[in-house]
């Protein structure tokens, strides 16, 4: 299967899955984006609070430094990865520095905990 129709089967995979969970694809809670700087809020999908105790970390309140050498390990595949490695190469240098700014700053991430 060539990387386009895997990628093609991923989405019709997700797509079958957010219909028989309307709130499976409902997207981040209102005012979620507050504050954020683009791509963040797509974050809370995995690491979100509630995650604490999962093989996926929270990442609010984490030093800002460590999730931008996380992202360019991921990035540069020095850093093991089931899906993180593909998610990094989808974010600049900027970007990943701004998200983990926000993140790593005092009541980063606030918004997504917020919940409508």
């Amino acid at each position: 299967m060539t990387g386009s129709a895997r990628s093609l089967a991923l989405w019709a995979g997700v797509s079958v899955l957010a219909a028989a969970d309307p709130g499976a694809a409902a997207g981040p809670p209102p005012g979620a984006t507050a504050g954020a700087p683009p791509g963040a809020v797509s974050c809370a999908g995995c690491h979100a609070p509630a995650a604490v105790g999962g093989p996926v970390p929270d990442l609010t309140g984490r030093p800002a430094v460590e999730i931008v050498a996380a992202m360019q390990a991921f990035r540069g595949g020095t850093r093991p990865a089931t899906v993180m490695d593909r998610i990094a190469k989808g974010f600049s240098d900027e970007e990943t520095r701004a998200i983990a700014d926000w993140l790593s700053a005092p009541g980063g991430g606030e918004a997504r905990r917020a919940g409508p």
